[in-house]
């Protein structure tokens, strides 16, 4: 398993590194490169996550090493589904980054292999991890192209066209993306919520108001943004910098619950 987990770690490195290098200088052949290189670590991504659940008898979602290594492959997953869809290379730019720092961090974790609990709600508690971990890496490209949507506004605002303006897609485009990403990553988060928070229920029987509300603010915060975005967009039509705005911070909140968490 190292073997595949050390490709996957340079492939992630070396597909950032290049990606930043296409977004400068748009040539074909770097953007294969980078694609090439991206695809290489995201087969041994998934070689890394067969061979750590055949080791350890569950799916990748009990230990925080797992978990890290799940959530980078989920992100690179639907990151190489929306450039397919979308044709927006230039998202890799924003992507790789963030999915390679992840992976980097799941090498400092510990590798010891932990059972799965062994209890009557076992189905609930896969279903609660693996939501989980979708919807926050389709949050994570929300935030992605949330960045890329501030940076293309502030050149239009400031009437100075930079390189990077005729280098990313438009701001309509980008906007539609990160609706659609939040139409389906918002759900997927409401459901891991709502399943974590019947399965606590259940194994501590209690309320949910008994639950540690220091590690738990952060999520339901995060919850409330989003949800401001997803109904926001239905009912009042919020868009553009204010919905990029909301994205990137709904993010950060779900990121210090991981962090609360681990």
């Amino acid at each position: 398993m190292i073997v595949f987990y050390n490709i996957s770690l340079v492939g992630y490195l070396l597909g950032s590194l290049l990606y930043f290098v296409q977004l400068v200088y748009r040539r074909p052949l770097i953007a294969n490169l980078a694609m090439g290189t991206v695809i290489g670590g995201f087969i041994a991504n998934t070689l890394v996550i067969l061979l750590r659940s055949q080791e350890t008898g569950h799916g990748p979602y009990t230990t925080s090493f797992e978990v890290a290594v799940f959530f980078s492959w989920v992100f690179m997953g639907i990151f190489l589904f929306a450039n397919w869809k979308y044709h927006i290379r230039d998202l890799g730019a924003f992507v790789l980054p963030v999915v390679f720092l992840v992976f980097l961090y799941s090498a400092f974790l510990s590798r010891e292999v932990v059972p799965f609990p062994d209890t009557e709600f076992q189905a609930l508690l896969t279903l609660h991890r693996t939501l989980s971990i979708m919807g926050y890496a389709a949050l994570a490209l929300a935030f992605a192209v949330g960045c890329m949507y501030l940076i293309q506004e502030q050149q239009v605002k400031s009437k100075k066209l930079g390189m990077m303006f005729f280098r990313m897609p438009s701001l309509e485009t980008l906007d539609t993306l990160n609706n659609r990403i939040i139409a389906i990553g918002f759900p997927l988060f409401t459901l891991g919520f709502i399943t974590g928070t019947i399965w606590n229920m259940e194994m501590t029987r209690h309320s949910f108001f008994s639950w540690d509300m220091i590690k738990t603010w952060p999520l339901i915060l995060g919850w409330l943004i989003y949800g401001l975005v997803f109904f926001g967009r239905l009912l009042v039509g919020l868009r553009g910098k204010r919905a990029a705005q909301f994205s990137m911070a709904g993010f950060a909140t779900v990121m210090l619950t991981y962090f609360l968490h681990v």
